[in-house]
């Protein structure tokens, strides 16, 4: 299968990010997106329950409200975050950190995206599943945990050599 080359309106950094990385790269927009979509949740509960008044509590409503608030404004920041490594919106922060983080681990001779004790052929599977899930997101969250090599990017650009590529 040829390899298909995407382009974006900004540089791709990395197709598919492990989410640790895609979690330290937030911006404090995204943290600020985090909290809106926190509060959001069980505020229009609350607002809701003053245009039309229910005859119970809403402590249990509102805390769970909270909870899901909580779990989808992370979804929506990670979402956010993962458009940058992807090039969808601008990125130069990111950028010049991957920069950065993965020169110096070049540069100490470090595998650039980590060790897995995992053979290929799982690597390669977690690779499949997890490419483009933050899409998905609405259906079934998932994120990548596993170290492996496909990310879409010349490894040359960090100071990696030919002859390590190889090996």
């Amino acid at each position: 299968m040829p390899n298909k080359v995407v382009t974006t309106p900004y540089p791709l950094i990395d197709a598919d990010p492990h989410a640790f990385r895609v979690v330290r790269y937030f911006r404090s927009s995204d943290y600020a997106t985090w909290a809106a979509g926190t509060a959001a949740f069980p505020g229009a509960l609350y607002f809701w329950n003053m245009a039309d008044p229910a005859k119970v509590r809403l402590r249990t409503s509102l805390r769970l409200g909270g909870f899901l608030g909580f779990i989808g404004g992370f979804l929506l920041a990670y979402q956010r975050s993962s458009f940058r490594f992807w090039g969808w919106s601008e990125n130069k922060r990111e950028e010049d950190l991957d920069l950065a983080e993965l020169s110096q681990r070049a540069a100490e001779g470090k595998p650039l995206y980590g060790t897995s004790s995992q053979p290929e052929w799982v690597q390669g599977t977690a690779y499949r599943n997890s490419a483009w899930s933050q899409l998905k997101f609405h259906a079934f969250p998932m994120f990548n945990f596993v170290n492996h090599q496909h990310h879409g990017t010349d490894p040359a650009k960090y100071g990696v050599k030919e002859k390590e590529l190889s090996d």
